[in-house]
């Protein structure tokens, strides 16, 4: 069973249809939309600050959410896929957003609707990512408009095969 903690007051809640890793950790001040999965040795860490996740969202294996003590906040919308190993600190994505693996987004950035950060990407303090962009790089920088539909495709099939792949482990308890 995933390690979900309580700190300074805070509970963090879990919503409907979730598939939480039995090494995943979630503490404090973290709430969890329906139907998400969190994956091996991630860690939600709302000690500090919130962390608030949509619906249908997917964390997977060794990425680290964190923030700022009263300077930054986690916030992630519907249908959002953080790949493995990203560390995401104090950053916003919205809704239908795709964060490559081993992506890096610092306090105060803002991935917009639709927008891809390429795998590696270091998003710097206070980037605006515009929505239905690709980003990429060391610093990321704009790399492409992306077309709406061709993102929510692509973005929207990879948020529902995790929710799939959280049916089979939920299958084999």
């Amino acid at each position: 069973m995933a390690l979900i903690k309580s700190v300074r007051g805070f509970t963090p809640q879990i919503g409907e249809n979730c598939y939480l890793a039995e090494n995943a950790t979630i503490i404090g001040d973290v709430i969890i939309g329906d139907q998400c999965s969190i994956w091996f040795n991630a860690v939600l860490r709302g000690d500090v600050n919130s962390i608030r996740i949509g619906n249908r969202v997917n964390i997977q294996d060794g990425t680290v959410l964190h923030t700022l003590f009263e300077k930054s906040t986690v916030e992630l919308g519907d249908d959002v896929s953080i790949g493995h190993n990203v560390t995401l600190h104090g950053a916003h994505v919205g809704n239908n957003a795709l964060i490559g693996m081993g992506a890096t987004l610092l306090d105060n950035a803002v991935v917009g609707e639709g927008a891809i950060v390429a795998a590696g990407a270091l998003v710097l303090a206070n980037t605006i990512i515009e929505p239905y962009t690709l980003w990429g790089g060391v610093p990321a920088h704009f790399i492409k408009k992306i077309d709406p539909e061709q993102s929510k495709t692509l973005n929207q099939r990879t948020a529902h095969n995790y929710l799939t792949y959280a049916a089979w482990f939920k299958e084999d308890k």
